[in-house]
């Protein structure tokens, strides 16, 4: 892996590792900035400190780990499918004795934040990861054994990889999110106008929605809904509108059988075509081809 290919702070927790001498098995970016790796340890005893990597972290131990420990919680020891989940902002120190093989996920915070309003009814501001050392989640362990399964080397194994990767993350979010203890909550959209907009985009993704349509739903000028959208949803109003397309496309050739065109039509796009250059632009493959990598798995 190179150290300049990474669009977040990653490589700082490559060097970390590899200082404390563990070794990198295999790494792969899995699409949508989310990136994976496995790692072996043995070692006497050794320690590892992380600082404020500006990523999150979610570890989960395949084997040993049976004799590491965090210091600040001595006595606590890791396990086979026992995860930690360490946010971007943490710091740590670890005494790590014995064998160890573990995987780990890295997302950044809008990867987390963004899923929200949509899943959880909830500001991306106001949430963050969770600091948490050695707990048990059966369905993530599963997931995580699901990535570590996957051989990451072709575009489909990839694409189960990312599908499976932003599973987890739905589940982490549920689980391990907390409200941010320096959450500001000024200048963003009310609860009740960011619910009618949510939900109006959500009833119309079949049209051509524009920014004066959606001022009127929220009672604001275009100038005042473009800054506070941005505030509260995380994203531009046309970004969110085209996650929101993307994301409906994903369901759909995940889980019916529907013709290209009448996905396209069910998540807004002019035609087929169109929906093909879009789907193809943002997850890198046709939809057809994502269609027969996701259902094979």
């Amino acid at each position: 892996m190179d150290s300049t290919d990474t669009p977040f702070g990653l490589q700082s927790v490559c060097h970390t590792l590899r200082d404390a001498n563990a070794n990198l098995e295999r790494f792969a970016w899995l699409g949508d900035q989310l990136a994976i790796a496995l790692w072996t340890r043995d070692t006497e005893e050794a320690e590892t400190v992380y600082d404020q990597p500006g990523h999150h972290t979610l570890s989960c131990y395949l084997d040993g780990g049976y004799r590491t420990e965090r210091q600040k919680l001595p006595g606590r020891y890791g396990a086979p499918a026992r995860l930690c989940a360490l946010p971007g902002d943490h710091e740590s120190r670890w005494w790590v004795r014995g064998h160890m093989h573990f995987m780990h996920l890295y997302f950044l915070p809008e990867h987390f934040t963004q899923r929200a309003v949509r899943e959880l009814d909830r500001e991306p501001r106001e949430l963050t990861l969770a600091d948490r050392t050695y707990f048990e989640d059966a369905r993530i362990a599963t997931l995580c054994q699901s990535l570590v399964n996957e051989s990451w080397q072709d575009p489909d194994s990839l694409l189960r990889a990312n599908e499976t990767a932003h599973q987890v993350l739905s589940l982490l979010l549920r689980a391990q999110g907390v409200r941010r203890t320096d959450a500001s909550l000024k200048g963003g959209l009310s609860v009740a106008t960011r619910r009618r907009l949510r939900d109006y985009i959500e009833s119309h993704l079949t049209q051509s929605l524009t920014l004066g349509e959606l001022a009127s739903v929220a009672a604001l000028s275009e100038f005042h809904l473009v800054r506070m959208f941005r505030t509260s949803f995380g994203l531009p109003p046309a970004a969110w509108i085209a996650q929101q397309r993307l994301e409906r496309a994903r369901t759909l050739l995940r889980t019916t059988s529907l013709p290209l065109a009448q996905v396209a039509e069910r998540c807004g796009y002019a035609n087929a075509s169109h929906f093909s250059h879009r789907f193809r632009e943002s997850i890198g493959v046709a939809p057809t081809a994502y269609r027969q990598a996701v259902r094979a798995e």
